[in-house]
């Protein structure tokens, strides 16, 4: 059982290569951690988390999704980015590998949270 980490922990935390084997998050899990992570959301039967940003501007839109892919390089843990509507970004996660949600999802995610305005 996967017990809720505060986003501060996952921020210290550093994600790790997974190429299956890990079990995923059951949705109970998933629906604890999530709490911890209000900008989130749970998508596709759970098996996925989003967070959906407006910016001021295209400009603003495509630096974000820039330093999100920095963030994700360095992680070696790597989200679906979209600008929609030249503002609009839109940024869902999940460990391709087993289907769902590992624990390097919601590590990302509270990172993103770091690097995204408010």
């Amino acid at each position: 059982m996967n017990t809720p980490q505060p986003a501060c922990d996952l921020t210290g935390k550093k994600c790790v290569p997974c190429e299956g084997g890990v079990p995923r998050y059951s949705a109970a899990e998933a629906e604890a951690q999530i709490g911890q992570l209000p900008a989130w959301r749970l998508t596709h039967d759970g098996t996925r988390i989003r967070r959906d940003i407006r910016l001021k501007n295209f400009r603003e839109a495509v630096k974000l999704v820039n330093n999100v892919a920095a963030l994700a390089e360095r992680e070696q843990h790597h989200p679906d980015l979209h600008i929609e509507g030249y503002r609009n970004v839109w940024i869902e996660i999940f460990t391709h590998a087993i289907g769902g949600l590992s624990e390097n999802d919601f590590i990302l995610a509270a990172k993103i949270d770091q690097v995204t305005p408010a």
